[in-house]
């Protein structure tokens, strides 16, 4: 019924995987914690579809993933691991929400909202995002935030 990649990455991805990429739009199975922590990218698209799309970031100590707003674009965030400050507003210099997040917390972000993440621990913040839509280029790997920068610069021309 699916390619024999896509059943092998439904038996395998609960293990370790030494590959993160972009297995998207086939069927997939993961242990989303095991694949949130040990991904070493500041952003890399785990699986993209028509409608929907899962990157997983890593966030250095003192980094963010910047002051956004995506107007056609609802967003899911869930932190598996460290602490941070989420922003949110209606304007960009109205935040009007503010909260502490550690892994225990899910952070929705609808379209047309102002939002920021702030890593305010010592240790990488390891956050899932859900897009619906996709928002990045399907298979999208950013070692580093000045790469996504540099990225979505391009995507803009």
């Amino acid at each position: 019924m699916y390619p024999n990649n896509t059943r092998r990455n439904m038996q395998n991805a609960g293990m370790g995987m030494t590959n993160i990429t972009d297995y998207g739009p086939d069927p997939f199975v993961v242990n989303i914690d095991m694949v949130t922590k040990q991904n070493q990218n500041y952003r890399t698209a785990l699986w993209t579809g028509k409608y929907l799309q899962t990157t997983l970031m890593s966030i250095p100590p003192g980094g963010d993933i910047g002051l956004e707003m995506h107007p056609d674009v609802d967003q899911f965030i869930r932190v598996e691991d460290g602490i941070g400050v989420v922003q949110m507003g209606s304007n960009k210099d109205k935040l009007n929400y503010q909260g502490n997040v550690d892994g225990r917390f899910a952070i929705f972000v609808p379209a047309g909202t102002w939002h920021n993440v702030i890593n305010m621990g010592s240790m990488p913040l390891k956050v899932y995002t859900i897009y619906a839509p996709p928002h990045h280029p399907s298979g999208t790997v950013q070692a580093t935030k000045k790469d996504a920068e540099e990225g979505e610069a391009k995507e803009h021309k």
